[in-house]
């Protein structure tokens, strides 16, 4: 909606260093538009005593003037001509944007996020060990353990075919367990204990 007559911050210039207001950005133009370097300099300096009020806590920081100097030149779009008493060179680099974050995880373990890093390495470990004793404790450890963390996951409840699927795709088929023999150990809700706890302490 236009209005005639009003003025609003979404129709203005975006403000450089939106801290300080839009009235010192203002006073930043009329400096850069002075006829004299003495002009614009001694202007500078109480444009930056004007910055320093309106940001106190900038006086927290040890090198708080080289940082008000560095805003004053961004402020300006790098056009006011004074003998500036700091090196504004590298104050770009305030402005720039930190580089994304890579995910700490590969695309194909988005999957195992519920299992935990440890469930995935002992996926890499089944894939390769030779059948045996060794290997079939490995595969009922590493199953109760999924077992735990799907209870977990799922508020107490869990099928065993899951724990077996998943196992099977996550070792590319390598372990298939026999749901008509294999049994497995105890498990306890982590949830039933979290609520024991929670019991306790009232």
């Amino acid at each position: 909606m236009d209005i005639k007559g009003l003025d609003y911050n979404t129709q203005r210039e975006r403000l450089v260093v939106s801290e300080y207001g839009r009235e010192i950005q203002k006073m930043v133009e009329v400096a850069v538009g002075l006829p004299t370097k003495e002009e614009r300099m001694r202007c500078a300096q109480t444009i930056i005593r004007q910055m320093e009020n309106k940001n106190p806590q900038i006086r927290d920081s040890r090198d708080y003037e080289q940082t008000l100097w560095d805003h004053l030149y961004l402020m300006s779009h790098k056009q006011l001509d004074i003998d500036w008493p700091f090196d504004v060179s590298n104050a770009e680099r305030m402005l720039a944007k930190p580089a994304p974050m890579v995910h700490p995880t590969k695309d194909d373990e988005a999957n195992l996020r519920h299992y935990g890093r440890l469930i995935g390495e002992l996926f890499e470990q089944l894939k390769t060990m030779p059948e045996g004793a060794e290997r079939d404790e490995l595969v009922r450890m590493t199953a109760n353990q999924m077992k735990r963390d799907l209870m977990t996951w799922s508020y107490g409840s869990v099928d065993d075919e899951k724990v077996a699927d998943d196992l099977a795709r996550f070792t590319d088929g390598k372990i298939q367990l026999d749901l008509n023999t294999f049994r497995f150990g105890s498990v306890q809700s982590l949830y039933a204990n979290d609520s024991k706890r929670g019991k306790r302490k009232k």
